[in-house]
């Protein structure tokens, strides 16, 4: 009787993976409603909590822009258009992976990587050890480790150090995700979203770790870098997400996710992202990301919720990606929101400063600790990156 029992939970298991993954299929490619949202809450898997850790050096951007200042003097043409440029991103400070100090003696890429491996499993195992305290769970409860970057690189990468470092199991599924920039925040909850129907009683983290600050060029004098180094700043963050069957045992502080959206732009590889030469990590930011913006994301985000019988009138909560204040400004105007609506992201924009993939995490965070929506709420993870490409997560709250 025990065997068949325990054949009759596996049996039992397998059916609603593959219930799960059914509604996966159905939501993501009919063009009418596949079923309602009471089926895909049966399936919805559970963001149990997010926590956020910075290194210990912040500096006010006024500090920042006096060291740029001090730095470039004599080397710069125009020190008034880089203050300029550091004062319109709308950031008030930024944690640096070192102290401010130690910039000017780092020499090469090289000595840059082994600061952003030593450092970023340092805020890495922070942010995932409090994540887990959070969440009332232990390292050996994780079955799958999620790890997001795209400011350094490191083989065996972050989250097998973590592993060494935190006492995860041995046998925990490690997926790291490189080159999706600021867009794997997001990408990271719905891959970790995917996984999860499949494995129900499973729980998996994402962790993202960004150290803006140690790819800095300090010979490009291009727009795209002056503007990158008053914006971009270093935290980690992590979220703990339950499948459907494991969140019963839990207390969930964050929403239910129920259905996600991946969407790439052809031909705008030029938009955002790295070229990688014998300095390191070379910034390309076009000045069009405003206008994708303004051309895609408000029609993709209304096909994503009509294939599911919404619209946007019934999204109660959005958490977008701070990109920058004319990124935002862009969201505001193609999705119809109000100023109230994107209130916590620019927040953390002029808190923090842009911090990559991790940005979004820590609105997210905010979002549940200081403006959480009300029980039944709609709302929406969103953010944009390399690709060009845009995430979009439908959640409960």
């Amino acid at each position: 009787m025990e065997s068949w029992g325990k054949a009759c939970t596996a049996l039992s298991r397998r059916d609603l993976t593959l219930r799960s993954a059914s509604l996966l299929l159905d939501a993501t490619r009919s063009s009418q409603p596949p079923c309602s949202l009471e089926s895909l809450r049966g399936a919805a898997t559970s963001i149990v909590s997010v926590a956020g850790a910075h290194p210990p050096h912040f500096y006010s951007q006024e500090q920042l822009v006096e060291a740029f200042l001090a730095f470039w003097k004599g080397r710069h043409f125009n020190l008034a258009r880089l203050e300029a440029l550091h004062r319109a991103v709308s950031v008030g400070g930024r944690h640096l992976a070192l102290p401010i100090e130690d910039y000017p003696s780092l020499a090469g890429f090289g000595a840059a990587n082994d600061a952003f491996i030593r450092v970023g499993t340092d805020v890495g195992a922070e942010s995932l050890s409090l994540a887990l305290r959070q969440a009332g769970l232990a390292p050996g409860d994780v079955d799958a480790i999620f790890f997001a970057s795209v400011t350094g690189v490191a083989t065996p990468s972050i989250d097998a150090r973590l592993v060494n470092r935190l006492g995860l199991r041995s046998d925990i599924k490690r997926i790291p995700m490189f080159g999706l920039g600021c867009v794997a925040g997001a990408a990271g909850i719905a891959r970790a979203h995917d996984y999860l129907l499949a494995w129900p009683q499973h729980v998996a983290v994402l962790v993202s770790v960004e150290l803006c600050s140690l790819t800095l060029q300090r010979e490009d004098f291009s727009i795209a870098n002056l503007i990158s180094s008053g914006l971009f700043g270093d935290g980690s963050a992590t979220v703990v997400v339950a499948g459907a069957e494991r969140a019963l045992t839990l207390v969930p502080r964050g929403p239910r996710v129920l259905a996600t959206r991946s969407r790439f732009y052809p031909d705008t590889e030029e938009v955002m992202g790295w070229d990688i030469g014998d300095g390191g990590f070379k910034i390309v930011l076009a000045s069009s990301v405003p206008d994708v913006v303004n051309r895609w994301l408000g029609d993709d985000v209304d096909a994503f919720l009509g294939e599911l019988g919404l619209d946007r009138r019934q999204i109660g909560s959005w958490v977008c990606h701070p990109g920058g204040p004319k990124v935002l400004d862009a969201f505001e105007e193609v999705l119809g929101l109000c100023a109230d609506d994107l209130a916590l992201t620019r927040k953390s924009l002029r808190e923090v400063g842009n911090m990559s993939s991790s940005s979004v995490l820590f609105v997210l965070r905010d979002t549940i600790e200081q403006r959480r929506p009300a029980p039944g709420t709609l709302g929406m993870i969103l953010a944009m990156g390399p690709g060009f490409c845009s995430e979009l997560v439908l959640v409960q709250w």
